[in-house]
């Protein structure tokens, strides 16, 4: 594989430091970032998302943030033709790309394309829609548990679609490519478990000390309580707050709580991929 193919790409859990590690990688190699993160690319989501700041980039160009309207959806095979166009374009100019960002599913499009299309099911996804994202991850775990090892289990869009293929095909489609579109150096940042626990648990104190919760309300105000729910677990708890559905004592327990178990399911992946390697 030609070195125009070759990719260093720093993943790991949330608050693991992969953006400051990225940018030392950057200044290092003359590189620009590209970011990996599902929800980085909507403006508003500033606070909830720990979206790196200008003065934070040191300089380093980041792409693929700010670049969508939190109405609009956002999807892995966007992030595909976006960062393959992105590659190319650094590529040309001399630059080094180095990918860096949580989000394994984009890391999966980007190496191994998608699946082939399934058209919508309407009465079916209606039906999916009313249960509870715990009821649908553990259908998806007795369906196809390879699919469900990489589903985010607080992403009720994702849960509902992947039961959708499932219910068409049997299971999820392997994806176009059997082998890697990239050649990959993968920087792992993984945290022992105490120490991303307190990390994960001071970055919500810090978000909810800089105004999550004023974010959330502008942001519901904008796109509906709906949409609010899809944008991640912060979105979601908060705006049940702002509902009148829980109060202000448990948001940052509940928090905590539920994005370490996201966190969890973050190095379930990171464990594969590394034991994946030759």
């Amino acid at each position: 594989m030609d070195t125009e193919r070759r990719l260093k790409c720093v993943v790991g859990p949330t608050a693991s430091g992969k953006s400051a590690h990225a940018i030392e990688l950057a200044k290092q190699l003359d590189g620009e970032v590209i970011s990996v993160d599902s929800r980085q690319v909507y403006r508003m989501l500033d606070i909830g998302t720990e979206k790196i700041t200008k003065e934070e980039m040191q300089g380093i160009p980041h792409h693929l943030i700010d670049i969508r309207d939190p109405k609009d959806p956002y999807s892995a095979g966007d992030f595909m033709k976006d960062a393959d166009a992105l590659i190319s374009s650094l590529r040309e100019r001399g630059k080094e790309p180095i990918l860096a960002g949580g989000t394994h599913f984009y890391f999966d499009a980007l190496l191994y394309g998608l699946p082939a299309e399934t058209p919508a099911n309407p009465l079916l996804r209606k039906q999916l829609d009313e249960r509870s994202n715990q009821d649908l991850m553990r259908e998806i775990r007795e369906r196809d548990p390879r699919r469900a090892a990489k589903l985010d289990p607080s992403n009720k869009r994702r849960l509902v679609r992947a039961l959708e293929i499932i219910e068409q095909h049997g299971q999820v489609p392997e994806r176009e490519h059997a082998v890697p579109r990239y050649q990959v150096e993968w920087i792992v940042l993984n945290p022992e478990r105490d120490e991303l626990r307190s990390r994960i648990h001071t970055r919500l104190q810090r978000a909810l000390g800089n105004g999550l919760i004023e974010e959330v309300e502008r942001v519901r105000a904008y796109v509906g309580d709906e949409r609010l729910n899809e944008l991640g677990l912060e979105y979601k708890i908060v705006g049940e707050y702002l509902r009148g559905a829980r109060d202000h004592s448990s948001l940052l327990p509940t928090l905590s709580s539920r994005i370490w178990h996201y966190a969890r399911h973050q190095k379930a992946w990171l464990r594969k991929l590394t034991s994946d390697r030759p």
